[in-house]
């Protein structure tokens, strides 16, 4: 993973984890990959990984069992939301892209319409 400088990367490991259950890569009570093998991937510090995962667990959408490590929550209702929430970022963002290029609701509209009948 190529890291953006102007996020933390912490936050970036997380929006890599919250991106894998988004697309079912990894599912309901799924065991994550650990604090020092996570690390080892990204080549950055443990700590890094551990405040990521903290920061997980606190949001409710992985959780530690002692001694075994973190899981996936179990909570289907966690995932729709993030889900949600994920879509609704990308659709912002992009609304707000079009728009600062000179693009009204009606040019976005045809312009998805357009992309959507030649295919995703």
């Amino acid at each position: 993973m190529d890291f953006n400088n102007n996020i933390p990367i912490y936050i970036q490991i997380m929006n890599h984890i919250k991106r894998l259950l988004v697309k079912g890569e990894l599912k309901n009570a799924d065991k994550i990959i650990s604090v020092r093998d996570m690390s080892e991937k990204f080549k950055v510090n443990p700590n890094t990984v551990q405040r990521a995962y903290s920061e997980l667990e606190r949001e409710g959408i992985t959780f530690t069992k002692r001694g075994m490590g973190t899981f996936v929550t179990e909570d289907e209702n966690i995932i729709l939301n993030l889900k949600k929430e994920l879509s609704d970022e990308i659709i912002n963002s992009f609304l707000s892209n079009m728009k600062e290029i000179g693009f009204d609701k009606d040019e976005i509209l045809n312009i998805i319409k357009e992309k959507l009948k030649g295919g995703i």
